[in-house]
């Protein structure tokens, strides 16, 4: 039993590892075009996949943050000194 304990860490560590790699990849400068959106949408659900038998707290939350990163972010538009949207 303690040597699966030791494979569940050591996968926790991988994923927490792997969204570190993802949410880099993430940012909008990386992410211009709609091939890189695709990727990193692919990339999000794969990592979801894996983190949905994780036990872990933080690769839970991470799933989370990574999972914000697809949505788009809202912008408050003005028209003639007037917020718009």
């Amino acid at each position: 039993m303690n040597r699966l304990r030791t494979i569940d860490v050591a996968l926790d560590e991988m994923l927490v590892n792997l969204a570190a790699i993802v949410l880099r990849l993430s940012k909008p400068e990386m992410t211009r075009t709609p091939q890189a959106r695709r990727a990193l949408a692919q990339s999000v659900h794969q990592y979801a996949v894996c983190a949905k038998r994780s036990s872990d707290p933080h690769v839970h939350e991470l799933k989370s943050r990574l999972e914000q990163t697809l949505k788009p972010s809202l912008r408050i538009i003005a028209k003639d000194g007037v917020k718009v949207s």
